[in-house]
């Protein structure tokens, strides 16, 4: 009788350990993918641009290089990327970036980005690189060798949804990126406004681009 009475009291009794470890845990996963925990400090792999495949987690450790213009540095290196580093313009009406850089090349194809955050400057490069420049070769037999950019930066709220229309879009803080198109080796340009649409090589290219985009940024948004 006395044991029977035991065990309920002996789980009644783990469940605050339980609790205490399961919000540790989700603290501690929150903090890693908000780029709170630095990628010197990440158990994480890090960040390989000239690896072949981008590995795992990539969100959590792109996330790494949000606060950490050190770590920045070092992966800003040719041939994969071409970008330097720009001083910070603290917030100001809801509006600036931190840790951004000024972009010129990105995954063997020029991107012009004046300012735009390193996290997002390395996500498009990885994209360009491992995704981009392969479907282009399949479905147009060509490389990539520019983006038609839209720019990165832009103090303005988010557009296209009333419930949201009210809140700050990630261009005011550079950590977007508009491509309105991009133009291959054999000097053709394939646009997003007017190749969208249809069953053609170019649409077909920026189908798969756009829904290989989601591995690198947490928001790929197309013209649907």
């Amino acid at each position: 009788m006395a044991r029977g009475n035991a065990d309920p009291l002996r789980r009644r009794a783990a469940w605050p350990r339980v609790v205490l470890f399961v919000t540790v845990a989700a603290v501690t996963a929150l903090a890693f993918r908000e780029g709170l925990v630095s990628s010197r400090f990440n158990p994480l792999p890090p960040i390989d641009l000239a690896a072949r495949d981008a590995g795992w987690l990539l969100d959590w450790r792109l996330a790494g290089l949000k606060h950490d213009p050190v770590v920045c540095a070092q992966i800003l290196a040719g041939p994969h990327i071409a970008a330097h580093q720009i001083a910070d313009s603290p917030l100001r009406n809801g509006c600036g970036w931190s840790n951004a850089v000024r972009l010129t090349e990105a995954g063997g194809a020029r991107a012009s980005f004046g300012m735009i955050t390193c996290e997002m400057a390395v996500a498009l490069a990885m994209w360009i690189e491992r995704e981009v420049q392969p479907l282009a070769q399949q479905h147009l037999g060509h490389r990539v060798v520019a983006l038609k950019s839209l720019g990165s930066y832009a103090c303005r709220n988010i557009v296209g949804n009333a419930g949201w229309r009210f809140v700050r879009s990630q261009h005011a803080f550079a950590n977007a990126a508009d491509i309105a198109g991009f133009t291959l080796a054999d000097g053709r340009t394939v646009d997003v406004r007017k190749h969208w649409n249809g069953d053609t090589p170019e649409a077909r290219f920026l189908h798969a681009a756009h829904a290989s985009a989601c591995r690198y940024f947490r928001a790929a948004l197309g013209p649907g």
